[in-house]
């Protein structure tokens, strides 16, 4: 019997902040959240969640931020959002 496994990406979710300002620009409201979730998967169905990575970046000066440099600001947001 052959099994097909191992991991996949799941569809990124961009979630933009409205209330939380960028730490290099100063603007409030710039801010776009992508959140990517990867998979362990058997015969190409999603069976549970390894992992999310979410990083952050400004639509105005495009600057990027991961999560180990999200702001206090950044990370309240966040998890209003996601409540």
């Amino acid at each position: 019997m052959i099994l097909f496994f191992g991991t996949r990406p799941g569809k990124p979710e961009t979630i933009k902040l409205l209330n939380a300002t960028c730490p290099y620009c100063q603007l409030m409201g710039t801010l776009n959240a992508v959140t990517q979730k990867n998979y362990f998967h058997l015969f190409w169905i999603k069976l549970f969640k390894i992992y999310s990575n979410t990083t952050v970046e400004c639509s105005h000066c495009k600057r990027g931020y991961y999560e180990s440099e999200f702001t206090d600001e950044i990370s309240r947001e966040l998890s209003r959002i996601k409540k």
